[in-house]
């Protein structure tokens, strides 16, 4: 009787937290087109509920109401499949993401390896669909789709072992702790700004968005997805950049910690503050920057970001051996102090 009860409550949270996810992604898409309409000097959303707070919604009945189309010459099993594998691999990356000390549905001492690993396995969803479509588009947005995010996602692993090595650990929560005096934006902020930039890479955000890109591929690997296929594409789009955004506040931004240690222990409105500036920085980046080419983005990643990072992590372990500052796996979260 009690693993019953423990594990009816434990599948009650994960509903409550996956529902609280797709409602971020809701008011978020409020959010972006709020400011987008206020740069671009338009009203944006104000019909639907009050200040046009219940637009999100609107279009999710929409879309949701629409009849499901299966193209004549798509493999219909699989065509099905692409959407759900890449939604839910979305949301499992989200398992070992901690929101406080001990808020967190799985702390393992390998999230971050968990992190990637999901984030990769959700391409499979890409390949399936591009393939299955059985369409030049929708096969042409997933070639980009997966050389894109496979050769982003190289430098980002290297400037996450850059972050490990300070802290000591893979722990996510570890290194927020390790944090606690110094943010690591700081010391490391060559590659805070190159993360953000490959962050908008990764998750096919403006002005790296050649996966759909409108002028050349329609719609990308979505091309023949309509109705409740395309809505699960749309949701782990947008669950992939709040995602993003809170690896990038839990890994530079200190995660719960307050500026300066002021507020001891720390809250999670510290790092929800932390996630929606990062939320907003995407947007703002869209709304200024225009699309790129695609040879420029490959370039840019394979002739700049990946040689600054390498750099930078031989630079990190020169200086943390150098200065007998590297943490023992799993010791002291505060040997970060050597570069203070």
């Amino acid at each position: 009787m009690e693993n019953l009860i423990f594990y009816a409550t434990y599948i009650l949270h994960s509903l409550i937290f996956i529902v609280l996810i797709l409602l971020s992604v809701a008011f978020y898409t409020i959010l972006e087109r709020k400011i987008i309409s206020a740069m671009q000097r338009r009203m944006g959303p104000n019909i639907v509920g009050p200040f046009g707070l219940l637009q999100a919604f609107a279009d999710a009945l929409k879309l949701l109401t629409k009849k499901t189309i299966l193209p004549t010459n798509a493999n219909s099993l699989i065509f099905i499949v692409g959407p759900l594998v890449t939604f839910c691999f979305g949301l499992l990356s989200w398992t070992v993401i901690p929101l406080g000390k001990e808020a967190v549905f799985v702390n393992t001492s390998m999230s971050i390896l968990y992190i990637l690993a999901f984030s990769s396995l959700s391409l499979y969803g890409l390949i399936i669909s591009g393939w299955a479509s059985n369409s030049k588009y929708a096969f042409f947005g997933t070639v980009r789709a997966i050389a894109q995010m496979i050769s982003y996602e190289v430098s980002l692993g290297l400037m996450i072992i850059c972050i490990a090595c300070t802290a000591g650990t893979l722990n996510l929560s570890g290194i927020v702790m390790a944090q606690i005096h110094v943010w690591y934006c700081f010391p490391h902020f060559p590659i805070f700004v190159l993360f953000f930039i490959a962050a908008l890479a990764e998750t096919n955000r403006h002005p790296f968005d050649f996966a759909e890109a409108e002028s050349e591929l329609v719609s990308g690997y979505n091309t023949e997805y309509g109705s409740v296929a395309f809505v699960l594409f749309f949701l782990a789009e947008y669950a992939a950049m709040i995602l993003m955004s809170t690896l990038i506040s839990l890994l530079f931004l200190g995660g719960w910690y307050a500026p300066f240690n002021c507020y001891p222990g720390g809250s999670i409105v510290f790092l929800i503050i932390k996630i929606l500036i990062m939320m907003t920085l995407f947007v703002l980046v869209r709304a200024s920057y225009p699309r790129c080419r695609y040879d420029q983005l490959m370039e840019f990643c394979w002739k700049y970001t990946l040689p600054i990072t390498l750099a930078w992590f031989i630079f990190t372990v020169c200086v943390l051996n150098g200065l007998n500052g590297f943490p023992p796996i799993g010791g002291p979260l505060s040997s970060f102090d050597v570069f203070v």
